[in-house]
Protein backbone atom coordinates (compact mmCIF):
# COMPACT_ATOMS: atom_id res chain seq x y z
CA UNK A 1 0.00 0.00 0.00
CA UNK A 2 1.48 3.34 -1.08
CA UNK A 3 1.80 6.29 1.27
CA UNK A 4 -0.66 8.20 -0.92
CA UNK A 5 -3.38 5.64 -0.06
CA UNK A 6 -2.91 6.10 3.72
CA UNK A 7 -4.52 8.74 5.91
CA UNK A 8 -3.33 10.12 9.22
CA UNK A 9 -5.63 9.92 12.24
CA UNK A 10 -6.52 13.58 11.85
CA UNK A 11 -7.33 13.16 8.14
CA UNK A 12 -9.46 10.07 8.83
CA UNK A 13 -11.34 11.89 11.58
CA UNK A 14 -11.99 14.84 9.30
CA UNK A 15 -13.31 12.62 6.52
CA UNK A 16 -15.60 10.77 8.92
CA UNK A 17 -16.70 13.93 10.71
CA UNK A 18 -15.74 12.56 14.14
CA UNK A 19 -13.16 13.13 16.85
CA UNK A 20 -9.78 11.31 16.63
CA UNK A 21 -10.72 9.17 19.65
CA UNK A 22 -13.74 7.88 17.71
CA UNK A 23 -11.48 6.75 14.88
CA UNK A 24 -9.68 4.44 17.32
CA UNK A 25 -13.06 3.23 18.59
CA UNK A 26 -13.84 2.15 15.03
CA UNK A 27 -10.54 0.25 15.02
CA UNK A 28 -11.35 -1.51 18.30
CA UNK A 29 -14.74 -2.58 16.91
CA UNK A 30 -13.12 -3.97 13.77
CA UNK A 31 -14.68 -1.38 11.47
CA UNK A 32 -11.28 0.03 10.47
CA UNK A 33 -7.78 -1.39 10.27
CA UNK A 34 -4.72 0.63 11.17
CA UNK A 35 -0.96 0.50 10.75
CA UNK A 36 1.78 2.22 12.69
CA UNK A 37 3.00 5.35 10.97
CA UNK A 38 6.63 5.45 9.77
CA UNK A 39 8.81 6.19 12.79
CA UNK A 40 6.27 4.58 15.14
CA UNK A 41 4.36 7.79 15.92
CA UNK A 42 0.61 7.53 15.47
CA UNK A 43 -1.36 5.35 13.07
CA UNK A 44 -2.33 5.44 9.43
CA UNK A 45 -5.54 4.23 7.80
CA UNK A 46 -6.50 2.88 4.38
CA UNK A 47 -8.20 5.77 2.57
CA UNK A 48 -10.60 3.42 0.77
CA UNK A 49 -11.67 1.80 4.05
CA UNK A 50 -12.29 5.20 5.62
CA UNK A 51 -14.30 6.41 2.62
CA UNK A 52 -16.39 3.23 2.62
CA UNK A 53 -17.11 3.64 6.34
CA UNK A 54 -18.07 7.27 5.78
CA UNK A 55 -20.53 6.20 3.07
CA UNK A 56 -22.04 3.51 5.27
CA UNK A 57 -22.40 5.89 8.18
CA UNK A 58 -23.91 8.52 5.90
CA UNK A 59 -21.90 11.16 7.71
CA UNK A 60 -21.71 14.76 6.63
CA UNK A 61 -18.25 16.05 6.11
CA UNK A 62 -17.33 19.19 8.00
CA UNK A 63 -17.20 22.28 5.84
CA UNK A 64 -13.81 23.29 4.54
CA UNK A 65 -14.58 26.80 3.44
CA UNK A 66 -18.16 27.66 4.32
CA UNK A 67 -19.62 29.70 7.11
CA UNK A 68 -19.61 28.31 10.63
CA UNK A 69 -22.29 25.67 11.07
CA UNK A 70 -22.81 25.26 7.32
CA UNK A 71 -23.36 21.66 6.24
CA UNK A 72 -21.55 20.23 3.25
CA UNK A 73 -21.96 16.83 1.62
CA UNK A 74 -19.63 14.60 -0.32
CA UNK A 75 -20.01 14.96 -4.09
CA UNK A 76 -17.74 14.06 -6.97
CA UNK A 77 -19.58 16.29 -9.43
CA UNK A 78 -18.68 19.96 -9.04
CA UNK A 79 -15.86 21.78 -7.28
CA UNK A 80 -15.87 25.59 -6.88
CA UNK A 81 -12.45 26.93 -6.01
CA UNK A 82 -10.54 30.19 -6.48
CA UNK A 83 -13.05 31.81 -8.86
CA UNK A 84 -13.20 28.69 -11.05
CA UNK A 85 -15.51 25.70 -11.11
CA UNK A 86 -14.89 22.17 -12.31
CA UNK A 87 -17.04 19.25 -13.48
CA UNK A 88 -15.46 15.99 -12.30
CA UNK A 89 -12.09 17.77 -12.08
CA UNK A 90 -12.25 19.36 -15.55
CA UNK A 91 -12.52 23.13 -15.89
CA UNK A 92 -16.25 23.64 -16.52
CA UNK A 93 -15.80 26.69 -18.76
CA UNK A 94 -13.30 24.87 -20.97
CA UNK A 95 -15.61 21.86 -21.11
CA UNK A 96 -18.70 23.94 -21.95
CA UNK A 97 -16.95 25.89 -24.70
CA UNK A 98 -15.42 22.78 -26.27
CA UNK A 99 -18.46 20.46 -26.16
CA UNK A 100 -22.23 20.69 -26.45
CA UNK A 101 -24.78 20.59 -23.66
CA UNK A 102 -25.62 16.92 -24.15
CA UNK A 103 -21.96 15.92 -24.05
CA UNK A 104 -21.36 17.91 -20.87
CA UNK A 105 -24.44 16.36 -19.28
CA UNK A 106 -23.18 12.86 -20.14
CA UNK A 107 -19.78 13.74 -18.66
CA UNK A 108 -21.42 14.86 -15.42
CA UNK A 109 -23.61 11.75 -15.30
CA UNK A 110 -21.03 9.10 -16.20
CA UNK A 111 -17.54 10.61 -16.14
CA UNK A 112 -17.21 9.61 -19.79
CA UNK A 113 -17.31 11.82 -22.88
CA UNK A 114 -19.99 10.72 -25.36
CA UNK A 115 -19.10 12.55 -28.56
CA UNK A 116 -22.14 13.64 -30.54
CA UNK A 117 -24.60 12.67 -27.79
CA UNK A 118 -28.24 13.51 -28.55
CA UNK A 119 -31.37 13.26 -26.42
CA UNK A 120 -34.72 12.04 -27.78
CA UNK A 121 -38.28 12.54 -26.51
CA UNK A 122 -40.50 9.44 -27.03
CA UNK A 123 -43.78 10.44 -28.69
CA UNK A 124 -46.13 8.97 -26.02
CA UNK A 125 -44.36 10.89 -23.25
CA UNK A 126 -44.16 14.06 -25.34
CA UNK A 127 -47.90 13.83 -26.11
CA UNK A 128 -48.71 13.44 -22.39
CA UNK A 129 -46.56 16.46 -21.51
CA UNK A 130 -48.07 18.62 -24.23
CA UNK A 131 -51.62 17.74 -23.20
CA UNK A 132 -50.86 18.70 -19.60
CA UNK A 133 -49.23 21.96 -20.64
CA UNK A 134 -52.07 22.73 -23.04
CA UNK A 135 -54.59 22.44 -20.20
CA UNK A 136 -52.94 25.23 -18.19
CA UNK A 137 -54.37 28.78 -18.14
CA UNK A 138 -53.14 31.04 -20.94
CA UNK A 139 -51.24 33.25 -18.50
CA UNK A 140 -49.10 30.35 -17.22
CA UNK A 141 -45.35 30.90 -17.32
CA UNK A 142 -42.58 28.63 -18.51
CA UNK A 143 -41.90 27.26 -15.03
CA UNK A 144 -45.58 26.35 -14.63
CA UNK A 145 -45.37 24.46 -17.91
CA UNK A 146 -42.14 22.68 -17.04
CA UNK A 147 -43.55 21.51 -13.69
CA UNK A 148 -46.77 20.31 -15.31
CA UNK A 149 -44.81 18.51 -18.02
CA UNK A 150 -42.61 16.73 -15.46
CA UNK A 151 -45.65 15.47 -13.54
CA UNK A 152 -47.41 14.35 -16.74
CA UNK A 153 -44.40 12.41 -18.01
CA UNK A 154 -43.99 10.83 -14.59
CA UNK A 155 -47.59 9.59 -14.64
CA UNK A 156 -47.09 8.21 -18.16
CA UNK A 157 -44.01 6.19 -17.19
CA UNK A 158 -44.91 2.92 -15.41
CA UNK A 159 -41.20 2.23 -14.80
CA UNK A 160 -40.54 5.48 -12.98
CA UNK A 161 -39.68 3.75 -9.69
CA UNK A 162 -36.75 1.86 -11.24
CA UNK A 163 -33.75 3.51 -9.56
CA UNK A 164 -31.11 1.40 -11.28
CA UNK A 165 -28.41 3.79 -12.59
CA UNK A 166 -29.01 2.84 -16.22
CA UNK A 167 -32.75 3.43 -15.82
CA UNK A 168 -32.11 6.84 -14.21
CA UNK A 169 -29.75 7.77 -17.05
CA UNK A 170 -32.38 6.76 -19.58
CA UNK A 171 -34.90 8.95 -17.75
CA UNK A 172 -32.58 11.95 -17.92
CA UNK A 173 -31.90 11.50 -21.63
CA UNK A 174 -35.63 11.33 -22.30
CA UNK A 175 -36.94 13.89 -19.80
CA UNK A 176 -34.87 16.89 -20.91
CA UNK A 177 -36.05 16.94 -24.56
CA UNK A 178 -39.60 16.14 -23.40
CA UNK A 179 -39.66 19.17 -21.10
CA UNK A 180 -38.35 21.38 -23.90
CA UNK A 181 -40.71 19.89 -26.47
CA UNK A 182 -43.72 20.53 -24.23
CA UNK A 183 -43.12 24.30 -24.25
CA UNK A 184 -45.13 26.23 -26.85
CA UNK A 185 -43.19 27.31 -29.93
CA UNK A 186 -42.32 31.01 -30.22
CA UNK A 187 -41.08 30.70 -33.80
CA UNK A 188 -41.05 28.39 -36.79
CA UNK A 189 -39.39 25.00 -36.70
CA UNK A 190 -35.92 25.01 -38.22
CA UNK A 191 -33.05 22.70 -39.01
CA UNK A 192 -30.85 21.22 -36.34
CA UNK A 193 -33.85 20.34 -34.18
CA UNK A 194 -32.11 17.24 -32.83
CA UNK A 195 -30.00 19.31 -30.43
CA UNK A 196 -31.44 20.67 -27.20
CA UNK A 197 -30.21 24.20 -27.97
CA UNK A 198 -32.00 24.26 -31.36
CA UNK A 199 -35.19 22.89 -29.82
CA UNK A 200 -35.12 25.39 -26.98
CA UNK A 201 -34.29 28.37 -29.20
CA UNK A 202 -37.54 28.13 -31.15
CA UNK A 203 -39.43 28.18 -27.84
CA UNK A 204 -37.71 31.31 -26.58
CA UNK A 205 -37.86 33.69 -29.56
CA UNK A 206 -39.34 34.02 -33.05
CA UNK A 207 -35.97 35.26 -34.34
CA UNK A 208 -34.25 32.79 -36.64
CA UNK A 209 -30.90 31.66 -35.22
CA UNK A 210 -27.55 31.24 -36.87
CA UNK A 211 -24.73 28.92 -35.80
CA UNK A 212 -23.20 31.62 -33.59
CA UNK A 213 -26.38 32.29 -31.62
CA UNK A 214 -27.09 28.57 -31.22
CA UNK A 215 -23.52 28.06 -29.98
CA UNK A 216 -24.16 30.81 -27.41
CA UNK A 217 -27.32 29.12 -26.10
CA UNK A 218 -25.67 25.69 -26.19
CA UNK A 219 -22.75 27.00 -24.12
CA UNK A 220 -25.13 28.69 -21.65
CA UNK A 221 -26.90 25.37 -21.13
CA UNK A 222 -23.60 23.54 -20.64
CA UNK A 223 -22.29 26.15 -18.19
CA UNK A 224 -25.45 25.93 -16.06
CA UNK A 225 -25.63 22.12 -15.80
CA UNK A 226 -24.49 22.15 -12.17
CA UNK A 227 -23.13 24.52 -9.56
CA UNK A 228 -22.52 22.52 -6.39
CA UNK A 229 -25.32 22.38 -3.79
CA UNK A 230 -27.49 25.34 -4.77
CA UNK A 231 -30.91 25.49 -3.09
CA UNK A 232 -32.68 23.61 -5.89
CA UNK A 233 -29.99 20.93 -5.97
CA UNK A 234 -30.25 20.41 -2.22
CA UNK A 235 -34.03 20.04 -2.61
CA UNK A 236 -33.44 17.47 -5.35
CA UNK A 237 -31.01 15.52 -3.18
CA UNK A 238 -33.43 15.48 -0.24
CA UNK A 239 -36.08 14.00 -2.55
CA UNK A 240 -33.58 11.44 -3.86
CA UNK A 241 -32.59 10.58 -0.28
CA UNK A 242 -36.22 9.58 0.32
CA UNK A 243 -35.90 7.44 -2.82
CA UNK A 244 -38.29 9.57 -4.83
CA UNK A 245 -38.13 8.66 -8.52
CA UNK A 246 -36.16 10.90 -10.93
CA UNK A 247 -39.24 12.83 -12.11
CA UNK A 248 -40.08 13.74 -8.51
CA UNK A 249 -36.45 14.71 -7.92
CA UNK A 250 -36.62 17.10 -10.89
CA UNK A 251 -39.99 18.42 -9.69
CA UNK A 252 -38.43 19.20 -6.29
CA UNK A 253 -35.63 21.06 -8.02
CA UNK A 254 -38.05 23.02 -10.19
CA UNK A 255 -40.05 24.06 -7.13
CA UNK A 256 -37.02 25.50 -5.36
CA UNK A 257 -35.65 27.04 -8.55
CA UNK A 258 -38.70 29.28 -8.99
CA UNK A 259 -37.81 31.44 -5.99
CA UNK A 260 -36.84 35.03 -6.85
CA UNK A 261 -33.45 34.54 -5.17
CA UNK A 262 -32.54 31.57 -7.37
CA UNK A 263 -33.63 30.84 -10.96
CA UNK A 264 -35.94 33.83 -11.25
CA UNK A 265 -33.03 36.24 -10.61
CA UNK A 266 -32.24 36.33 -14.35
CA UNK A 267 -35.73 37.70 -15.05
CA UNK A 268 -35.09 40.59 -12.68
CA UNK A 269 -31.78 41.25 -14.45
CA UNK A 270 -33.58 41.17 -17.82
CA UNK A 271 -36.08 43.82 -16.72
CA UNK A 272 -33.33 46.01 -15.28
CA UNK A 273 -31.26 45.76 -18.45
CA UNK A 274 -34.29 46.54 -20.62
CA UNK A 275 -34.90 49.67 -18.56
CA UNK A 276 -31.26 50.73 -18.88
CA UNK A 277 -31.47 50.40 -22.67
CA UNK A 278 -34.75 52.33 -22.80
CA UNK A 279 -33.52 55.14 -20.52
CA UNK A 280 -30.17 55.45 -22.27
CA UNK A 281 -27.95 54.77 -19.24
CA UNK A 282 -27.59 52.85 -16.02
CA UNK A 283 -27.32 55.78 -13.60
CA UNK A 284 -31.06 56.51 -13.11
CA UNK A 285 -31.92 52.80 -13.00
CA UNK A 286 -29.26 52.00 -10.40
CA UNK A 287 -30.29 55.08 -8.42
CA UNK A 288 -33.89 53.85 -8.32
CA UNK A 289 -32.75 50.49 -6.97
CA UNK A 290 -30.57 52.04 -4.30
CA UNK A 291 -33.23 54.55 -3.30
CA UNK A 292 -35.79 51.79 -2.75
CA UNK A 293 -33.31 49.62 -0.86
CA UNK A 294 -33.25 46.91 -3.55
CA UNK A 295 -30.06 45.23 -4.69
CA UNK A 296 -29.16 45.64 -8.35
CA UNK A 297 -29.87 42.25 -9.97
CA UNK A 298 -27.20 40.49 -12.00
CA UNK A 299 -24.32 41.52 -9.75
CA UNK A 300 -22.28 39.63 -7.16
CA UNK A 301 -22.09 35.98 -6.20
CA UNK A 302 -21.25 34.66 -2.76
CA UNK A 303 -19.06 31.86 -4.15
CA UNK A 304 -16.83 34.11 -6.26
CA UNK A 305 -14.69 37.06 -5.18
CA UNK A 306 -14.19 38.13 -8.80
CA UNK A 307 -16.45 37.87 -11.82
CA UNK A 308 -18.59 34.77 -12.16
CA UNK A 309 -16.67 32.53 -14.64
CA UNK A 310 -19.97 31.60 -16.31
CA UNK A 311 -20.62 35.28 -17.01
CA UNK A 312 -17.08 35.74 -18.35
CA UNK A 313 -17.56 32.88 -20.80
CA UNK A 314 -20.91 34.14 -22.06
CA UNK A 315 -19.74 37.75 -22.37
CA UNK A 316 -16.80 36.55 -24.48
CA UNK A 317 -19.22 34.84 -26.87
CA UNK A 318 -21.61 37.80 -26.87
CA UNK A 319 -18.72 40.12 -27.82
CA UNK A 320 -18.59 38.28 -31.15
CA UNK A 321 -22.32 38.89 -31.81
CA UNK A 322 -22.80 42.35 -33.42
CA UNK A 323 -26.50 42.33 -32.48
CA UNK A 324 -25.57 42.13 -28.80
CA UNK A 325 -23.49 45.30 -28.67
CA UNK A 326 -26.22 47.55 -27.27
CA UNK A 327 -27.28 45.17 -24.48
CA UNK A 328 -23.62 44.42 -23.67
CA UNK A 329 -22.85 48.11 -23.35
CA UNK A 330 -25.85 48.52 -21.03
CA UNK A 331 -24.68 45.61 -18.85
CA UNK A 332 -21.18 47.05 -18.56
CA UNK A 333 -22.68 50.43 -17.71
CA UNK A 334 -24.60 48.78 -14.85
CA UNK A 335 -21.39 47.23 -13.50
CA UNK A 336 -19.47 50.51 -13.84
CA UNK A 337 -22.18 52.63 -12.26
CA UNK A 338 -22.72 50.28 -9.33
CA UNK A 339 -18.97 50.14 -8.68
CA UNK A 340 -19.13 53.79 -7.54
CA UNK A 341 -21.27 52.61 -4.62
CA UNK A 342 -19.92 49.09 -4.05
CA UNK A 343 -17.71 46.91 -6.21
CA UNK A 344 -19.74 43.96 -7.44
CA UNK A 345 -18.91 41.84 -10.46
CA UNK A 346 -21.32 40.59 -13.10
CA UNK A 347 -22.85 37.18 -12.49
CA UNK A 348 -24.41 34.70 -14.89
CA UNK A 349 -27.88 36.26 -14.47
CA UNK A 350 -26.66 39.46 -16.09
CA UNK A 351 -25.07 37.52 -18.95
CA UNK A 352 -28.32 35.61 -19.52
CA UNK A 353 -30.16 38.94 -19.49
CA UNK A 354 -27.88 40.28 -22.23
CA UNK A 355 -28.69 37.21 -24.33
CA UNK A 356 -32.45 37.41 -23.74
CA UNK A 357 -32.63 41.18 -24.42
CA UNK A 358 -30.47 40.84 -27.54
CA UNK A 359 -32.62 38.20 -29.19
CA UNK A 360 -36.05 39.46 -28.20
CA UNK A 361 -36.68 36.72 -25.65
CA UNK A 362 -39.15 37.18 -22.76
CA UNK A 363 -37.94 38.09 -19.29
CA UNK A 364 -38.36 34.49 -18.09
CA UNK A 365 -36.09 33.10 -20.83
CA UNK A 366 -33.03 32.99 -18.58
CA UNK A 367 -34.97 31.06 -15.95
CA UNK A 368 -36.12 28.59 -18.60
CA UNK A 369 -32.55 28.04 -19.80
CA UNK A 370 -31.49 27.61 -16.20
CA UNK A 371 -34.22 25.02 -15.50
CA UNK A 372 -33.55 22.94 -18.62
CA UNK A 373 -29.81 22.91 -17.99
CA UNK A 374 -30.04 22.21 -14.27
CA UNK A 375 -32.36 19.24 -14.88
CA UNK A 376 -29.23 17.41 -16.02
CA UNK A 377 -27.48 18.39 -12.79
CA UNK A 378 -30.38 17.21 -10.63
CA UNK A 379 -30.27 13.83 -12.38
CA UNK A 380 -26.52 13.65 -11.66
CA UNK A 381 -27.08 14.42 -7.98
CA UNK A 382 -29.91 11.89 -7.82
CA UNK A 383 -27.54 9.22 -9.13
CA UNK A 384 -25.10 10.11 -6.34
CA UNK A 385 -27.76 10.24 -3.65
CA UNK A 386 -29.32 6.91 -4.62
CA UNK A 387 -25.96 5.33 -3.79
CA UNK A 388 -26.01 6.80 -0.26
CA UNK A 389 -27.83 5.58 2.84
CA UNK A 390 -31.54 6.51 2.42
CA UNK A 391 -33.15 9.26 4.49
CA UNK A 392 -29.78 10.45 5.79
CA UNK A 393 -30.80 14.13 5.56
CA UNK A 394 -33.00 14.16 8.63
CA UNK A 395 -32.13 17.17 10.82
CA UNK A 396 -33.70 17.58 14.25
CA UNK A 397 -36.01 20.49 14.87
CA UNK A 398 -35.31 22.97 17.66
CA UNK A 399 -38.72 23.44 19.27
CA UNK A 400 -39.49 27.05 20.30
CA UNK A 401 -43.21 26.77 21.07
CA UNK A 402 -44.92 26.74 24.47
CA UNK A 403 -43.91 23.90 26.77
CA UNK A 404 -46.40 21.09 27.34
CA UNK A 405 -48.62 20.08 28.92
CA UNK A 406 -51.22 22.64 27.91
CA UNK A 407 -54.99 22.25 28.40
CA UNK A 408 -57.03 21.00 25.48
CA UNK A 409 -58.23 24.06 23.49
CA UNK A 410 -62.00 24.66 23.64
Amino acid sequence: MSDQARLTTREAAQLLGVKPETVYAYVSRGQLSSERAPGGRGSTFDAREVEALARRAGRREPGTGGAAGELTFRTALTLIEKDHYYFRGVDAVELATAYGFEEVAEWLWTGELSRGARFTAPEPFLDAARRAVGALPAHSGAMDRLRAAAVAVSAADPLRFDLDPQAVLGCGRMLIPTLVGALPAAGTKHRGAGRTAWQLWQRLTPQLPDERSIALLDTALALLVDHDLAASTLAARVAASARAHPYAVVSAGLGALEGPLHGAASGLAHRTLTEVVERGGAAPVVADHLRSGRRVPGLGHRLYEGEDPRAQALFALLDAVPQASRALAAARDVVRTTARHTELHANVDLALAVMSVTFGMPAEAGETVFAVARTAGWIAHALEEYAERPLRMRPSGHYTGPRPPRPLPS
